[in-house]
């Protein structure tokens, strides 16, 4: 049965004034449900056969836009609800058109949120949620994904997926793509562009994929074979490359991109204190004899407390967030391609990556009996969020006693 939506006069209710309410009322597979406008009226300026205002009544045109405004509402409601083939009842579309909500399509929502990410130099984040509306317009093979946040439903999940797998994604890019979509449908919902009650991925269910990588830890006997790899008469990008492993898995398995930002003021007291470019926790870990090495390879007499450590960046050069960016991915490409280039000259089997010195952090201490609440084991893996949370919890003479184990 089609639903229904008109505004009555509800004359069974007569108020204390002697005027009775204005309801909305939803009519529905012959069941009725009424609720208030939060305006009263005497019954004589009501047009019972007409249904609505006569024309001597007071403030005529201000009820009207009001009446025509919240019939329009649920409107908009039942026919959401009918495009994405969505069961409801009067009662359902009673109380979900409680909520205030923005119409927004999911195009111009990804294109606010990747230029709000980009306003504040999270360009790590804009280009994630660049990558996810870019796979969804491939998706619906179109380049304006004009269709509202309550579409997605279990069906369109399943299709996605389906779409995806039809393209030999990886399930690593799949379940990051997923859990873009829904960091992006959450963030909707906190708007209050969709309602709460419309998020499908409680019913798809992501655990599905396996993010497993195959192990990509080497031994300890391997990085010292880096380390002592004698690279004087290589490039200074070659030079570079191997400084960067090495300071990564000494230094509690910094990633490449914090190395990148770090400065001098971020060491004090030889000990690397820093916030940690994806998680924004401090880091606060003892400088290895040979990382300081390292350190006083790229020190230069004229450098200041706000200079770059390594020569990566160039604060006057890489000022905004992008730049940034472009300039690290630039360097990371580089830098690995250089670490194949040093695990062969080592004898290394194994693929060097910058990701391979911060899995073997965790590993080697773990291989040496370190409690696995300091390191953890979603260090690098499932969860980096709880890994900083076990560190902090930690003194820091805890921490520096594990990490004696490195060599």
């Amino acid at each position: 049965m089609t639903a229904t939506v008109n505004v009555v006069l509800f004359k069974s209710k007569t108020l204390a004034n002697g005027e009775n309410p204005l309801m909305i009322r939803v009519c529905k597979d012959n069941k009725k449900k009424y609720k208030s406008l939060g305006i009263s009226l005497n019954a004589k300026y009501w047009d019972n056969k007409k249904n609505g205002l006569k024309p001597n009544c007071p403030n005529k045109e201000y009820i009207e836009k009001i009446i025509l405004d919240k019939k329009a509402e649920y409107q908009t409601q039942i026919l959401e609800q009918k495009v994405s083939n969505k069961n409801f009842t009067a009662s359902s579309l009673i109380n979900a058109t409680k909520q205030t909500i923005t119409t927004k399509t999911v195009q111009e929502f990804y294109t606010e949120l990747i230029a709000y990410y980009r306003s504040i130099n999270k360009v790590g984040n804009a280009s994630i949620y660049r990558n996810s509306f870019n796979s969804l317009k491939s998706f619906k093979e179109t380049d304006n994904l004009d269709f509202l946040f309550s579409e997605i439903d279990l069906e369109w999940l399943n299709q996605y997926e389906k779409w995806l797998i039809s393209r030999n994604n990886a399930e690593t890019t799949m379940s990051l793509l997923f859990r873009t979509l829904r960091s992006a449908f959450n963030k909707a919902i906190e708007q209050k562009i969709v309602r709460k009650e419309e998020y499908p991925f409680n019913s798809f269910k992501m655990s599905k994929f396996s993010v497993k990588t195959r192990k990509r830890a080497i031994a300890k006997e391997d990085i010292k074979k880096v380390i002592e790899l004698d690279v004087t008469d290589e490039s200074e990008m070659m030079q570079l490359s191997r400084d960067i492993f090495v300071f990564s898995y000494l230094q509690s398995g910094i990633n490449l991109t914090d190395i990148a930002n770090l400065k001098y003021e971020n060491i004090i007291d030889n000990r690397l204190q820093y916030i940690r470019q994806k998680t924004n926790r401090l880091i606060n870990i003892p400088l290895q004899e040979e990382a300081l090495k390292i350190l006083q390879k790229h020190y230069y007499p004229e450098a200041i407390l706000n200079d770059y450590v390594f020569p990566i960046l160039n604060r006057k050069v890489h000022i905004t967030g992008m730049q940034k960016f472009n300039r690290i991915h630039k360097i990371m490409g580089k830098v690995n391609i250089n670490l194949k280039k040093i695990a062969k000259k080592a004898n290394i089997e194994a693929n060097l990556t910058t990701y391979v010195a911060r899995h073997t952090y965790a590993t080697v201490l773990k291989r040496s009996g370190v409690n696995t609440s300091i390191i953890s084991e979603s260090l690098g893996h499932s969860s980096e969020k709880v890994t900083q949370i076990y560190l902090d919890s930690f003194e820091n003479s805890q921490i520096d006693e594990a990490m004696k184990n490195l060599l």
